[in-house]
């Protein structure tokens, strides 16, 4: 059942058309600091860890981490949701390490293999997505960056890796046919927007070298917002948007209702969408929204409104046969489908440790930009005086200070109190620990499943 592009629309190998629709496993394979509760960044957090209870006892916490956090009643919930598709976000560590470039870590494919497999089983796909590579592709935490700078635009010998590393996965997956494509660069941030475009062109020949037949899901510049950077509609290639809704951040307002001074109602989840796929209608290529959903804040009024942003969404994808990732399947309580049990080994030991970082701020996603404002606030009306001209990439200078002294300054300190917390613990507790994250030990956010089962089942 191997996919491919025709006109607008993916068709399988009968040319039946075939609307991907389903979740990111974010967090899995590349770990996030607000999906399962630590501070910064995710090397720097296992090197932490690492160092707290040493490299094996470390590696026996993470491996059976992975191995909890997606098994086989995990891919039976979102088949009987009605789902076809997952997004599988991965970092270049599992399969190469910066210590021997160039050198494919095989072991490093296990859990990707099984959960490839397992979902494969079912007749979903998967569609895999390099979410971090050497020297990161943007400026977040999410590409495992621990500073502000994007070195992979910098760098060329970063950028040959990321096409030896994709010719290696590209021949391991090219008889798979649940596996739907490949995703080979997430949220690119190239600031001058001159190196990736050739960069594409060039991973593309490389793949298509080695496989001639998977769909390519490539995303636009600036966190797949911008498709300038396209000199050419490649042949059987999905770009792929992004599409967050203003209101549904941490800090958005009521919905519909004044978010940042916009009002944001129906009509302007609409025009956001009509101007982020403005590319792909205009080339007649399918539309595929490869991340989206808002945060829940546990207050049930908010939250009802996010759901009705959530709603609004997929009616609208549903009007432009749009296929969709939910980002993401499971976390401790932001954003998952379903989540670790506050009453639970994991959150009963790192429940006060969130509750800090929430405080303070110190994860990008999810804060409100508010926290912690009587020292930051004048720190801002600093940079507003004596620079009023800075406007740095990506998102300007208020969210560039806060990823500064926040996400970065304050979050790497958090560290150490994080790892400290896996000290002491018998090989049982650590087991227990990220065991936390098997299904059965999680609690499912009934409304948000029941919204999407609904949609599919339309």
């Amino acid at each position: 059942m191997t996919l491919r592009v025709s006109g607008s629309q993916l068709v399988d190998s009968a040319g039946a058309p075939v609307r991907l629709r389903g979740v990111g496993l974010g967090g899995w394979l590349n770990m996030e600091n607000f999906i399962t509760g630590y501070p910064a960044n995710e090397s720097g957090m296992r090197e932490a860890v690492g160092r707290a209870v040493g490299e094996d006892r470390a590696e026996l916490f993470f491996d059976r981490l992975l191995t909890s956090f997606f098994g086989p009643e995990d891919a039976d919930l979102l088949a009987a949701a009605g789902m076809n598709c997952v997004r599988i976000p991965f970092n270049y560590r599992h399969l190469e390490s910066d210590d021997r470039p160039f050198e494919i870590d095989e072991h490093g494919f296990r859990h990707l293999d099984r959960v490839i497999g397992l979902l494969a089983e079912r007749g979903i796909y998967s569609v895999l997505d390099l979410h971090a590579v050497p020297g990161s592709q943007n400026q977040h935490w999410h590409s495992d960056n621990p500073t502000h700078v994007a070195a992979f635009w910098r760098h060329r010998h970063f950028q040959d890796r990321v096409v030896h590393l994709w010719e290696a996965i590209a021949d391991r997956y090219r008889d798979q046919p649940y596996v739907a494509g490949y995703n080979p660069v997430n949220e690119p941030g190239d600031p001058g927007g001159r190196v990736v475009g050739p960069f594409y062109d060039r991973l593309v020949k490389a793949l298509r070298a080695v496989d001639p037949g998977h769909v390519l899901f490539l995303d636009g510049n600036t966190y797949s917002t911008d498709f300038s950077v396209f000199r050419e509609v490649y042949e059987n290639t999905v770009f792929v948007c992004h599409d967050y809704a203003l209101a549904g951040f941490a800090h958005g307002g009521p919905y519909p209702g004044h978010t940042q001074g916009e009002w944001v109602d129906r009509d302007h989840l609409v025009r956001t969408f009509e101007r982020r796929t403005a590319f792909q209608r205009e080339t007649g290529t399918p539309i595929w929204v490869g991340e989206f959903g808002p945060v829940y804040t546990g207050d049930p009024e908010i939250d009802a409104q996010r759901y009705r942003i959530l709603a609004d969404q997929l009616e609208i994808f549903d009007e432009h046969q749009a296929g969709w990732a939910l980002w993401t399947y499971k976390d401790v309580g932001l954003q998952g489908l379903v989540s670790a049990d506050p009453a639970g080994p994991y959150l009963r030991r790192f429940g006060d440790f969130i509750a800090k970082k929430t405080r303070l701020g110190a994860d990008r996603w999810g804060s409100t930009m508010e926290e912690a404002a009587d020292v930051l606030a004048p720190l801002h009306r600093l940079m507003e005086t004596e620079f009023p001209g800075w406007d740095p990439y990506p998102w300007g200078a208020r969210y560039q200070t806060d990823d500064l002294i926040r996400h970065i300054l304050i979050a790497q300190a958090l560290l150490p109190e994080y790892a400290a917390l896996f000290q002491g613990l018998s090989d049982d507790e650590l087991v227990a620990l990220a065991d936390s994250f098997a299904l059965r030990a999680c609690v499912r956010r009934e409304p948000l499943i029941e919204l999407l089962t609904a949609n599919l089942a339309g």
